[in-house]
């Protein structure tokens, strides 16, 4: 197992990375600033866009064309080519001090993200789920701050965690409707070093992997919630991973360049950096599309 540097650009919030399997590049975000990155496995082709409000996650659209932005006020389709973004709608216009955070797609294309409290405080949260004919459901409520849906590797187990619980749920998830129930206790991470629950992926085998936000590392849990493995990295804050590469082996790790919110601890000089760990012997699952393709500019019907 070897940890390296892939791109080093100082995001505020480094966060989000979605792989892009049909062209091989890497997406990913700065929540803090707004930006939108790509670039490739080596770092090189960096492209930059100004998502001109806060981000909480970005997932790729089935027109190869759009993608879903998860912001402060509310779920867009973004066009990079043309920098046109398009309100889809805004869930929580009553509720300013929320945000939308992370946000992954399921095996049936439909779009599940979480809101929080921007002050990491109030349990005024939501789970939800867009369908690809944009309309919202509520899946889950009373969360401080939304963090790491990820899917079973069959789709049929939805896994969560609201960060400061220091709880990973799972729920059982129906494919067919989209509907998330049984909502239960996986596994309680251990916060004792001052580190909580953020990004989470799933690989091939159904393990789980979490940063360990603020404690530098990620953890690798087994399907029924035993610890498998830890990784330790050069920096705390450590934020969320994704599986790319040609062959789903690579593991990309995005980190935070500075701290929210006053209360949270700095970090040594490569804090930002993106980083990809090899050789751990797993693959990940294939990044599914938001299955919307009636997306023109301008216009969503």
């Amino acid at each position: 197992m070897k940890i390296q540097k892939v791109i080093d650009v100082k995001p505020s919030l480094g966060e989000g990375p979605v792989w892009d399997a049909e062209t091989q590049m890497l997406w990913w975000i700065d929540s803090t600033d707004g930006r939108i990155y790509r670039n490739r496995e080596d770092g090189s082709d960096l492209t930059v866009w100004d998502g001109r409000e806060k981000l909480g996650s970005i997932a790729l659209f089935a027109d190869g064309k759009h993608l879903l932005l998860s912001q402060q006020t509310g779920l867009y389709a973004f066009n990079p080519d043309t920098d046109e973004r398009t309100l889809i709608i805004d869930p929580e216009p009553d509720l300013p001090a929320n945000r939308l955070n992370d946000g992954k797609v399921d095996p049936r294309g439909r779009f599940i993200v979480g809101s929080m409290d921007t002050q990491e405080e109030a349990p005024s949260g939501r789970l939800y789920r867009l369908d690809p004919d944009m309309s919202l459901h509520i899946l889950d409520e009373g969360i401080i701050c939304s963090n790491g849906p990820c899917f079973s590797p069959d789709g049929r187990t939805l896994y969560f965690a609201d960060t400061w619980t220091g709880d990973i749920w799972a729920y059982d998830y129906n494919l067919d409707t989209g509907e998330a129930l049984n909502r239960r206790v996986l596994t309680t991470v251990d916060t004792s070093d001052g580190g909580a629950v953020d990004g989470m992926t799933v690989d091939n085998e159904g393990f789980i992997w979490q940063a360990h936000v603020y404690g530098g590392k990620l953890n690798r849990y087994d399907p029924d919630g035993t610890l498998e493995r830890v990784i330790e990295f050069p920096v705390l804050k450590v934020t969320c991973p994704t599986f790319g590469g040609a062959n789903l082996d690579r593991l990309f790790v995005t980190t935070m360049g500075r701290p929210p919110l006053p209360r949270f601890p700095e970090d040594g000089p490569e804090r930002g950096t993106l980083y990809v760990v090899d050789d751990l012997g797993v693959c990940g699952n294939p990044i599914p599309r938001f299955a919307a393709t009636t997306v023109t500019e301008g216009v969503l019907s």
